[in-house]
This record gives C-alpha cells, structure tokens and sequence, in this order.
C-alpha cells in the first residue's frame, strides 16, 4: 500500500437532508430521532465514500460534524460483516465525546462499546473487553498497554480510525500509531481526519491506506465562518485587570486559553476572587476532575473554563459565547483550534486575543496562517494601539470583524496592529 491520497472533486451531493446517502433506513429513523436534519458538508462528502469501504484522508476543521462522519458508517458497514471497528482519537475528553456519539446509533443494532483512556482504572475496561465491543474507541497509550498484556487482540480489525491525526502527532504519539498500524490487518477500511494535512499525515496515508480519496472541506488555517475576532494589546501586569473588564461586558459562557498549567490555576483563582464561578482543565487534572470541569462548563455550573491547548481540539460545547486567549498559543495553528470551539453548529461566536507589546511576530504569524488581519481595540487606559516594534502593514483581507474599523463594543476603535514509560509488548 504505497499509493498518496488521491484528491476527489469534491462536490457534495445535492441534498437538504440525510437521505440519498446511501444510511440504512434505521440509522434515518435515529438520526431522525436525534433531530438531526441537515448533515454538515463533511458528512455530505465522506459518508457515502465510506459507506463504499473507501479509505478515507479527511480534512476539516473542528466542529464540522466529523465524529458522525465515521460513526454513521461504521456502525452500518459492522451490521454488514464480522469484525470490530477501532477508533484512536488524542485525548480522554475526545474518546469519551466519541463513545457517547456512537452510543444511540451502536445500541440501536445491539452494538458494545468500550472505550479505553488513560487515567481510569483498567479492571472495567477489561471487564468491557470481555463483552466483545464491536467499537473501541481509545487513546494510543492506552490501547498499546491493553494489547500488551493481551486484553485487546487486533488481528478483528476491519476498520480503523484516526481521528484530529495531527493532534495526535503534536502530542507525540507517532511512534504508538505506527507501532498499532503494524499490528493491524492489512485488509481493512481506514479513515483518517484531521485538521491540518502535514507531511507525516501524508507519510501515514502512503504507507498504511490503500487507494485513500482525499476529501477536504475548508484549508488550514480557515477559520470558522461565524467567529469575529480581536486583539487587545495589553502589558502583561494588566492582563487580570481587562479580564475583569472583560467577563463584566460578556455574559455567557467563557473559555479561556493559558499557555501554562501553572499559570491556568492562577487565572482560576483570580476569577473566582472577581466573584465568577471557573474551573480548570490541563494535564495535571484527573481524569474525574478534567470530566467534572468539562461536564459543569456544560451544565453551567462553571461559567469559565480555563484550559490549556489540550482542551483545544475535538471538545464540543455549543453556546460558548466568548473564547479568549488569555495567552498566545505556541503554535500559530492551535489559534485557529482556539477559536474554533465557539462559533459551532451554526451559532455565532467572538474570540479575542491578549498580546504583549513584544509579541508583534506571534501576531504576524497568526495573521499569516489565516490570511487576515486581527482587529485591534483598546480599552481606556489598559492596553496600547501599537506594538512595540516596527509597524508593519498588510494587503490581507481583514478577519471576520463585525465591527471593523467602527468603535468597538469597548469604546475604543478597532485599528489595523502593526505590522509514558514504553510499554511492554507481544510480537
């Protein structure tokens, strides 16, 4: 299997609804159920690819509707023959987001789940292994512990994905993906989905995918179409002080992004002192914290989540109103994964940004990857209208700013910025 991704046209069927994709009339009934009414271009494109058995590489941003666009297909095509059906995804948050997707269609055909993350006990996830789930869903690490001490055979594969793959790969999870896909059987259906489309997808899709078609829905670096965006330029000192200005002017639900876990505790404290309910969720969280913080987000119990980047992929809450990047990401493109978790479904959504004076570059980088200018506002007395370096102009066309170049909603003008120990395992 040594054949690249071969680019489809790419043209959706003409559809309002779910039917004429080829979905069993049952799985109709449910989704129908479910009030699901109208699929998401990605599910317009990859469902019937999959429906077919065709290995599948594709790309679209978060909150596109992915997770239907393989469990649709895989519950149906397990109906049609013998074997199971294994999802690798990066996170805890985002395998137990997935089971739960597949849950109402799965039971519906008398289908088992077991879903096997890191940092829950292993006895009930080998105690689920034992029923003979039809659908696994796992974290990498956690399934290469289970397959070493022989709870979890992967020789019954027929179909394999990999969801956010390039999350998985920023998290260094490589050489467990590599070392699952060679124990798998090489007849099977793999479907690959991810954001971005970096060379070790590529090198994935080569070596591990036969004859894979390429669907892809928006660019990287595409930003979601319904998020305005904006920056304030604010000395670090000041940070807290705008945050209460902030979370004083918007009313719904925040979530708030730290480049630090430490740093993440300290804005929590703070946001509590200015009389706000938050929580945290970061690495050094449990599992059963991580799920708390995320299930009252929710709930509403917390109205701002303070995250780091691991909460920055596949995590679906609709209805945030605010994200705010409380610090820069590292990476240029974890800033399009920011935003992308407000704005979903069809809402609207804001994102806005703190930038030092001295991080002008990270700025510029930004505004390179999405092809747009960020709007900067001001807010009497707290942030400055420049950087503090050399401006710099740009030709790009500006972000998706409502208010741009009118007063912002803070009474200032929005102005163009210048320019896991290895495991054991059987062979």
């Amino acid at each position: 299997m040594t054949n690249k991704p071969v680019i489809t046209n790419n043209i959706a069927p003409v559809t309002q609804n779910f039917y004429g994709l080829g979905i069993a009339p049952k799985i109709l009934d449910i989704l129908e159920r479910m009030k699901f009414k109208v699929p998401t271009p990605i599910q317009l494109k990859a469902i019937p690819l999959a429906l077919e058995g065709k290995d599948i590489v594709g790309i679209a941003q978060t909150g596109t509707g992915k997770t239907h666009s393989f469990a649709i297909p895989m519950v149906q095509r397990l109906v049609q023959k013998k074997g199971i059906g294994l999802v690798l995804a990066p996170t805890r948050e985002l395998a137990i987001q997935i089971d739960e997707a597949f849950g109402e269609i799965a039971r519906a055909f008398g289908m088992r789940t077991a879903c096997l993350i890191g940092g829950a006990p292993m006895p009930p996830q080998v105690q689920a292994l034992r029923r003979d789930p039809q659908i696994v869903i796992a974290t990498p690490g956690r399934l290469i512990d289970h397959m070493s001490q022989w709870n979890f055979l992967p020789d019954s594969v027929v179909m394999l994905v990999l969801d956010e793959a390039d999350r998985m790969l920023d998290m260094g999870f490589a050489p467990q993906i590599d070392k699952i896909l060679r124990f798998l059987p090489r007849d099977r259906q793999t479907m690959l989905f991810s954001a971005t489309m970096p060379k070790e997808i590529m090198n994935i899709a080569t070596k591990h995918m036969k004859l894979p078609l390429s669907v892809e829905i928006a660019p990287s670096g595409t930003t979601a179409e319904l998020v305005t965006q904006e920056l304030f330029i604010v000395k670090k000192e000041a940070k807290t002080q705008l945050l209460k200005k902030l979370l004083g002017q918007y009313h719904g639900s925040v979530l708030l992004f730290s480049r630090t876990k430490h740093n993440a505790k300290k804005i929590v404290r703070s946001i509590r002192d200015m009389g706000h309910s938050a929580s945290e969720i970061h690495s050094n969280r449990s599992l059963a914290q991580r799920r708390d913080a995320l299930e009252g987000f929710k709930a509403g119990k917390y109205r701002v989540l303070v995250a780091t980047d691991i909460a920055s992929r596949g995590i679906d809450v609709t209805g945030i109103e605010l994200v705010l990047n409380y610090d820069l990401p590292e990476d240029a493109e974890n800033y399009v994964h920011r935003i992308g978790r407000t704005a979903r479904a069809g809402h609207k959504g804001h994102a806005i940004s703190f930038a030092t004076p001295d991080q002008g570059h990270d700025v510029r980088d930004i505004e390179k990857l999405i092809k747009a200018t960020l709007p900067v506002s001001k807010h009497a007395e707290l942030t400055l209208d420049k950087f503090g370096e050399a401006s710099h102009q740009s030709g790009r066309p500006s972000a998706r700013q409502s208010n741009r170049g009118q007063p912002s909603r803070h009474g200032g003008q929005a102005k163009k910025p210048f320019k896991y120990p290895k495991p054991k395992f059987y062979r």
